[in-house]
């Protein structure tokens, strides 16, 4: 069954462009061009996505978004924002937004950014909810990632973190086992416009290494010459 998108866009051409594009690549999609009806439907019907626009008539995106989490619709959201709004970037992440699209923006990387965000967040099968507090929670042999709070405990210490040491951990962390490359992560926490290289991961999976590490086995990261690196705990290991 294909997963489906709600594109919530209310430039024509822009809106054709996304579902023809959306479409070829597979998914099913539905498109509305009014803020107030993309709220609804995003309400009414099970979506995978959505990707939407901060300027829509009757309801912008960050209103969208914030009456959303709100209603604890969990569903992950690519916002579309202007070239050189970093104020509607940070404001849309603030509200719960997965990730961000720069308009004008190409076909390939637009296909890219719903692939990874998609990919992410159907891992969330890890997720479990610490019990009487409603807080997502990930487990990996002793290690218990708390994403909605950026908390990290590992054999019940906390793990002081920095946001993109949290990120590449989180990443990891839904793929036990998996060797994730250089190229994926940098993609994932950094974005497909960053300038920077692969030694830009490395330094920060050696910083997160050292600080998983410091005093206990149980949870280790493993470098994959050559290629990049997996997440391990003492159970995969025995197994």
């Amino acid at each position: 069954m294909p997963q489906k998108i709600l594109v919530i866009e209310d430039e024509p051409t822009l809106a054709r462009l996304l579902s023809y594009n959306l479409t070829q690549e597979g998914y099913e999609t539905k498109v509305v061009d009014h803020g107030s009806d993309g709220l609804q439907a995003a309400l009414q019907h099970q979506f995978d996505l959505i990707v939407l626009d901060i300027m829509l008539p009757g309801m912008n995106g960050f209103e969208i978004l914030s009456k959303l989490r709100q209603k604890g619709n969990k569903t992950p959201v690519i916002i579309l924002t202007a070239r050189n709004a970093e104020e509607e970037v940070v404001q849309g992440l603030k509200y719960g937004a997965d990730d961000y699209i720069t308009k004008p923006f190409g076909v390939a990387e637009l296909l890219a950014r719903v692939s990874a965000v998609l990919r992410r967040t159907t891992a969330d099968d890890g997720f479990q909810e610490k019990p009487g507090s409603g807080e997502k929670v990930i487990t990996a042999g002793d290690l218990h990632i708390y994403p909605e709070k950026y908390e990290v405990l590992l054999g019940g210490e906390s793990i002081p973190l920095r946001p993109k040491e949290f990120e590449v951990l989180l990443y990891l962390v839904q793929r036990p086992g998996v060797v994730v490359t250089r190229d994926d992560l940098m993609n994932i926490v950094w974005g497909f416009d960053y300038i920077g290289g692969q030694r830009t991961v490395d330094v920060h999976v050696s910083s997160l290494r050292k600080k998983l590490e410091m005093n206990q086995q149980s949870v280790q990261i493993e470098s994959i010459r050559g290629v990049g690196y997996k997440l391990v705990t003492s159970a995969g290991k025995k197994a």
